[in-house]
């Protein structure tokens, strides 16, 4: 193992859902992601800025090997966080409103870039989403 690794960004997360185009029509018509490629093995990649969200279908071959589905007894995760350019909060609260999302308190977070704005909401298969902020200018 190399004495330090060098992270950079998210590259992707892997998330396993019921409904694959429900999936896609959350994250691509909700959130502004464009699905970049479709693999045979039951795996759609869309292009999150730098990093990419990967939905496998429960019902593949590749979604089977991972147990049950997500639901509400369990997720696949805590929660993943996108970084965003810019935190309106009002204008990203009227958007998800406007397509049915609920969401959560906006919180002073620590993330990769430091403190800054941040809130959660869920996808259509219960995975929590932190949309974060740019870090505050005062750190």
């Amino acid at each position: 193992m190399p004495e330090m690794l060098d992270f950079v960004a998210i590259d992707h997360v892997v998330l396993r859902v019921a409904d694959t185009e429900r999936s896609i029509a959350f994250y691509e018509g909700v959130l502004g992601m464009q699905v970049e490629r479709r693999v045979d093995i039951g795996l759609v990649q869309l292009r999150a800025g730098a990093s990419l969200v990967d939905l496998v279908d429960v019902d593949s071959e590749l979604g089977r090997a991972g147990g049950a589905a997500p639901g509400s007894s369990g997720n696949n995760m805590d929660h993943f966080c996108l970084a965003l350019a810019e935190f309106d909060e009002q204008d990203i609260r009227n958007w998800l409103k406007a397509n049915g999302v609920e969401v959560g308190d906006v919180a002073r977070r620590y993330g990769a870039g430091g403190f800054g704005p941040s809130l959660y909401l869920s996808d259509p298969d219960g995975n929590t989403v932190e949309l974060k902020g740019p870090p505050d200018l005062n750190q």
